[in-house]
């Protein structure tokens, strides 16, 4: 390769490393803010006060690393700047996954959106500087198919990334919401109030579901009703055992009925209900492997069977058509 060669494609892999770099940033910035959803500006102007330090808003933000000054703005100036070329239900829908995922990363839906032309971008322009690079040249038409795969992939990585963090999360809030209602209904029977209940719970597990009663509890105590915070809850968890509680719960206490007792049967109901989904992951196991079995176990068996045989035969057609 000539000089303006290599410098070019030197300029492709700086860029492709940059973006790189940028999508790690953001992945580490996302699960920071999982840990701490506090503003990171006032949690230092808080640490400063404590301190006894008077600090301007300038030196509190000069302060701050290097992702949270340039790269992430750059990210959100982008999909601020995508969002005028987007379709307003799409937008909608996104923010609304966004919001069932637990909205990893405190990104908006222009954001997120803008991700998937970053991913598609990377994932095609790696794979087209290593076809570039190798030392066997690629045909144009393996290149072609190559770095078209990869940058479909990087384009629909995002929303599939999203998809499987909306999944696990349901998964988890399905799981823990028997145990949940337990405490919750041994709560009420010793005395506490519904909101006080929540609150306990919240403060006893580290899991989205105790993550979700404790925003219930905040938008409460900042003025909202129990009612519609409820259904708000159920609506961002977006299961239908949460959306069942919770027309329980908000029936319990228009008609006056107990709501211990009202917390025992969601207890009971979903415990049944978690049992039947274990029974019906159960039963799809052997429909699973069937797959793995077929194009991983059973060529092996038919390898580790039939090679003696080939062998034996093949040496005796040889004998045979050797002799005559």
């Amino acid at each position: 390769m000539d000089t303006t060669t290599i410098l070019l494609w030197a300029v492709v892999g700086v860029v492709l490393l940059g973006g790189m770099i940028a999508l790690i940033v953001v992945g580490m910035r996302s699960m920071r803010n999982r840990d701490n959803e506090a503003d990171p500006l006032l949690a230092r102007l808080t640490e400063a006060g404590q301190r006894g330090e008077v600090l301007s808003l300038e030196e509190l933000e000069l302060e701050q690393p290097f992702s949270e000054r340039v790269i992430v703005p750059i990210l959100k100036r982008v999909g601020d700047l995508s969002s005028r070329f987007t379709p307003q239900k799409l937008l909608e829908e996104t923010t609304r996954k966004l919001e069932l995922a637990g909205n990893p990363g405190r990104i908006d839906a222009a954001t997120f959106l803008a991700s998937r032309f970053v991913g598609a971008f990377l994932f095609g322009g790696l794979l087209l500087l290593i076809s570039f690079l190798s030392p066997n040249k690629w045909p144009l038409g393996r290149v072609i198919l190559v770095v078209s795969l990869f940058t479909v992939l990087g384009f629909f990585f995002p929303q599939m990334y999203l998809q499987s963090r909306i999944d696990r999360r349901q998964k988890g809030i399905r799981k823990a919401m028997p145990d949940a209602l337990d405490l919750l209904t041994i709560c009420v029977e010793a005395g506490l109030g519904f909101d006080a209940a929540m609150s306990k719970v919240s403060e006893k597990w580290e899991n989205e579901l105790s993550l979700a009663f404790g925003r219930c509890i905040r938008e409460v105590q900042l003025g909202k009703t129990q009612r519609q915070a409820l259904r708000d809850m159920a609506d961002r968890l977006g299961i239908p055992e949460m959306t069942s509680f919770v027309a329980a719960v908000i029936q319990s206490q228009i008609l006056g009925v107990s709501l211990a007792k009202v917390l025992r049967i969601q207890s009971d109901q979903m415990r049944m209900k978690r049992r039947q989904r274990a029974e019906e992951e159960a039963h799809k196991a052997p429909v699973k492997m069937i797959l793995p079995m077929v194009f991983l176990t059973f060529p092996s068996i038919l390898i580790i069977l039939l090679t003696p045989a080939g062998i034996q035969i093949a040496k005796t057609f040889g004998n045979t058509f050797g002799g005559g």
